[in-house]
């Protein structure tokens, strides 16, 4: 047997010096007591003085205050030589001009649609829940197609501003009426009063 062939059958204990459990525990590693030990130590976060560099942009900003809804409310313009991409027959909608991928869709939704007069057709499509420009629509009549009106409960607005005519007209009835006048209240009679008895003269 030689010595360098010796092997040890245990190995070295490891001792933790100082901190609490595990293999090192806090500042085992002989780490702290310089500038996070002294009493006033707040050090300025270096991503404070990043952000406090950027400049600033001034102004409302095309779309940062606009809600989801307030974007919705504006409708994808679409031409209607873009309607050559379906076959004759096909209804077009705001789903199929999405799958034909004509637009995209705005927030995981399909966008509104409103088709306008630029350029030809050459098929006889269908056309529905889109809005339509007077010039797009003589366009797709002309090539044998269709186009169905948008119900007034899908159009944003129009629900809103049937209900402040409605709430105006009311109102505007309600001034001309003339109110009645109430039935005066009747009088109750007075009931007399009882004469307090007199003190008697003091001796």
């Amino acid at each position: 047997m030689q010595i360098n062939s010796l092997k040890r059958v245990h190995p070295n204990r490891k001792v933790m010096i100082v901190a609490r459990g595990g293999k090192r525990g806090k500042t085992s590693g002989r780490g702290g007591k310089g500038q996070t030990a002294r009493a006033g130590n707040k050090r300025r976060p270096e991503w404070r003085d990043i952000i406090k560099k950027l400049p600033k942009l001034r102004g409302r900003g095309r779309n940062s205050n606009l809600t989801v809804k307030d974007n919705f409310q504006k409708p994808t313009t679409v031409d209607v030589i873009f309607l050559e991409v379906f076959n004759n027959g096909d209804v077009v909608t705001p789903a199929t001009l999405v799958e034909k991928g004509v637009i995209a869709t705005w927030s995981g939704r399909n966008p509104r649609v409103k088709i306008v007069g630029n350029g030809a057709l050459s098929k006889s499509v269908k056309v529905s829940e889109c809005g339509v420009s007077d010039g797009a629509k003589a366009v797709i009549e002309k090539a044998g197609g269709s186009v169905t009106a948008i119900p007034a409960a899908k159009v944003p607005g129009k629900n809103k501003q049937a209900k402040q005519a409605a709430a105006t007209a009311k109102n505007a009835a309600s001034a001309k009426a003339p109110k009645a006048d109430k039935p005066a209240k009747a009088e109750k009679p007075a009931a007399p009063k009882a004469d307090k008895p007199k003190a008697a003269p003091k001796k």
